[in-house]
């Protein structure tokens, strides 16, 4: 990769105050590409958008009417997308409710990036050659969705079947974009690795271990955790269609997330619990 591939494209990276979202700005802008920050935290996002030379802009994706607000300031001041990377993302140990009153896993890490990615879809569409890439996780292949309940309100609640469902949508998102877009629009999900970073905040004694010295060495730093971003930004677009990047390989998508009846179902779904 050289310094100055991505010269004249723009890159909106959402979850990009700290991380993986903060490190991949940092190198798609060394690539030369104009890089548009979003993230939770007011001066995090603009410490790093000045970092990269990039405008920034703060939005709570645990609230739709932020992320509503989000694309129509995204629509009226950034006149062409050409990379759409959906990095916001949380886990939490117990069960929480927005105030929209959906289960917090599953609106953060899918249901707002669905809605802002169908908010951007115009915009996306216009560009060349335009990228969506879904901030997924490997275990996505033992995630289990219900449509019918993707806040998993039936039953006892499960943190980490809440996680692993909603990274199984991301996938899915990914795919179902691959089928609805048109051809100068391509969806790839990826894995960044078990990384160090604010992911974890609700899981403190998970922060503390990965921050050990056998944590460390067992872990990816956010830009080990960026660098499939990167891979997947500078590949040839035809490649990426129908694959999941587990890091830096990738892979043919698990059955469950290929299966189109799954994701139309899901995309109707999303657009009713959203009103895209």
């Amino acid at each position: 990769m050289e310094r100055g591939e991505l010269e004249g494209l723009t890159a909106v990276v959402t979850g990009a105050s700290s991380g993986v979202g903060a490190a991949a700005a940092r190198r798609l802008a060394a690539l030369g590409a104009s890089v548009v920050v979003v993230g939770r935290a007011v001066a995090a996002t603009r410490a790093v958008a000045d970092e990269v030379g990039g405008a920034a802009f703060t939005a709570d994706f645990a609230r739709f009417s932020e992320v509503r607000e989000l694309a129509e300031h995204l629509m009226a001041r950034v006149p062409r997308m050409d990379i759409l990377v959906n990095n916001a993302g949380v886990a939490s140990p117990k069960r929480e409710t927005t105030s929209d009153g959906h289960e917090l896993t599953m609106q953060v890490n899918f249901l707002s990036p669905f809605l802002l990615t169908s908010l951007l879809w115009e915009r996306l569409s216009q560009a060349p050659s335009a990228l969506v890439v879904n901030t997924s996780s490997s275990l996505y292949r033992y995630g289990k969705i219900d449509v019918d309940d993707l806040d998993k309100s039936r039953g006892r609640y499960c943190h980490v079947g809440s996680y692993n469902a909603s990274k199984l949508a991301g996938v899915v998102h990914a795919a179902e974009i691959n089928r609805r877009a048109p051809d100068t629009m391509t969806a790839v999900a990826f894995h960044p690795g078990t990384v160090r970073s604010a992911l974890d905040r609700k899981y403190p004694l998970v922060t503390a271990a990965k921050a050990s010295l056998i944590g460390r060495r067992l872990t990816q730093s956010p830009e080990e955790g960026a660098e499939p971003i990167v891979k997947i930004v500078t590949a040839d677009r035809a490649t990426l269609r129908d694959v999941f990047y587990n890091r830096l390989k990738p892979e043919p998508l698990r059955s469950t997330a290929a299966d189109p009846e799954l994701g139309a179902r899901l995309w109707e779904r999303a657009e009713l619990l959203t009103r895209a």
